[in-house]
């Protein structure tokens, strides 16, 4: 009989850490940071210390007390012997978001991680441009050693390992070579094994499918075994490829169990789509004097399509930054599509260069970048994709009025609200009008409150919900990824609830 155990995820929005069992072998569907366990701890500029490996995310109990970690991140003052081990086969991650992915990085390299196209050069584009938290670096890693008594851990430098990857769908061989690729100075790179699900021996049938989200690359999986499980990942129906998760859903009719996301569990419906964000951003871009900024989730490139074609609409170029561009050229190697070709590419003013950006230039493809005094000159000209991370470039670019428009999450939390204030603070700084939110006063506290129909959620509405779970009709029902598991409990009776690393059954 298959086991289900869920480490986390469930009763918190992110964090997956499932295992299922059987037979004496093993899979986990995901292993995800949880930033809401995280957040009780930590914020901006208190994070777990990287010299003492694993020891804070243990002791906090923020990771699965289990004996499957790294060996280099294990001080001496940290006894794991007699946590359980688990004889793991795979991980199968579903997308490229760190609540499902930002803890793998942590784990012992003995088996592959199974994941689509998209989501395997996401991975590796993230860690190429970025300084890799605890964790987070998925595709390749360094080693620590032990410093004197071993309870501090010290990076070894100029050598990274890569970790074996299954790749869902065939690949090509720019994809493969972007893969083996170090892009790091000086930095040699002991590649990872890359091969396709058609190769991977397992006692478990795993079959992919593509569903709609808010990242490419977004996988569901149907894992067969003397039971059949459905694990749906994130997931939603009214996005551009909503059909895809249709198709999953049907596939997936009657499996013995579903493990189902339910993010807006406890929310109430509400009529969005792409296509309702686009029409709201594109008449009030047709009405913007000066420069446009759109502001978006993280590597959500299917709303920055939807901002480009708004853009082309109005006789506008979209401005992307450094980074998005080197994602895209990253996407590129999955499907073969240049999405670049057409954009602008924003100059930022820095005395520093990167590596990463160099490699892009250089050695993949020629770049249309655009200086701030060019947006300057002629901002009408011009829609560019920032965030609160890069509004600081608008002291460079100095523009003299323009239009905002946030087309992401509200905030749900007191910290996240205050970075809509200091945003607001920018924008009024340098008259911009605001599009999606404005900042308002009540109960005597200042706070964002925002507007409808600029954003479409990454995640099934509750009737999408209860359309997937009666369409599927499993035996069972093991809801994750939700702070609302209860909702599935009074719609559902075969619904098991299950606490933190429990098992089922």
């Amino acid at each position: 009989m298959t086991s289900v155990t869920v480490y986390d995820g469930n009763d918190t929005i992110g964090g997956n850490k499932i295992y299922i069992e059987e037979k004496g072998e093993g899979l986990f569907l995901d292993f995800g940071m949880n930033f809401k366990k995280y957040g009780e701890f930590f914020q901006e500029y208190i994070s777990p210390r990287k010299p003492r490996g694993i020891h804070d995310l243990i002791h906090l109990n923020l990771i699965p007390k289990l004996n499957i970690y790294r060996t280099d991140l294990i001080p001496t003052d940290l006894n794991v012997s007699s946590f359980p081990t688990k004889n793991i086969n795979g991980l199968l991650l579903s997308h490229a978001h760190m609540d499902h992915c930002g803890n793998i990085g942590l784990l012992k390299p003995d088996f592959p991680i199974i994941a689509s196209p998209f989501t395997i050069m996401l991975l590796k584009a993230m860690l190429d441009t970025s300084s890799a938290m605890l964790g987070s670096d998925v595709v390749y890693y360094s080693l620590k050693r032990q410093k004197g008594d071993g309870k501090v851990l010290e990076p070894i430098r100029y050598q990274d390992y890569g970790r074996d990857f299954i790749c869902t769908e065939p690949y090509s061989e720019s994809f493969l070579d972007f893969f083996s690729k170090s892009i790091k100075s000086r930095t040699k790179l002991e590649k990872g094994h890359l091969s396709t699900l058609t190769d991977y021996s397992s006692n478990f049938e795993i079959r992919s499918f593509e569903v709609d989200h808010s990242i490419f690359g977004a996988t569901a999986y149907i894992i067969s075994g003397d039971n059949t499980i459905a694990y749906t990942g994130d997931f939603r129906l009214h996005g551009r490829k909503g059909k895809k998760s249709e198709e999953f859903i049907k596939k997936a009719k009657d499996a013995s169990i579903l493990i189902i996301e339910g993010t807006r569990a406890g929310k109430d419906t509400l009529n969005e789509s792409e296509d309702i964000v686009y029409e709201n951003c594109l008449k009030a871009s047709e009405d913007a004097k000066g420069l446009i900024i759109a502001d978006f989730t993280a590597r959500n490139f299917e709303r920055m399509d939807t901002f480009n074609s708004i853009a082309k609409k109005i006789g506008r170029t979209l401005v992307i930054t450094p980074k998005d561009a080197y994602l895209l050229n990253s996407l590129e190697k999955a499907d073969g599509i240049d999405r670049i070709k057409d954009l602008l590419v924003y100059r930022e003013l820095t005395s520093k260069k990167r590596g990463w950006e160099e490699f892009l230039r250089t050695q993949e493809k020629t770049i249309n970048y655009i200086s701030p005094e060019a947006i300057k000159k002629d901002p009408d000209q011009f829609m560019i994709c920032f965030s609160l991370f890069d509004i600081k470039h608008l002291l460079d670019i100095k523009p003299g009025k323009g239009m905002y428009i946030y087309s992401s999450s509200e905030a749900f939390e007191e910290e996240s609200e205050f970075d809509f204030i200091k945003l607001n603070n920018w924008l009024k700084y340098f008259n911009f009008e605001i599009i999606g939110f404005e900042v308002v006063e009540e109960g005597g506290k200042i706070k964002p409150k925002f507007s409808e129909g600029f954003h479409a959620s990454g995640h099934a509405s509750k009737k999408d919900l209860k359309w997937a779970i009666e369409t599927i009709d499993p035996d069972t029902i093991i809801p994750v990824h939700t702070d609302n598991p209860e909702w599935f409990r009074e719609n559902f009776e075969n619904t098991v609830l299950l606490k933190r690393g429990q098992r089922y059954p």
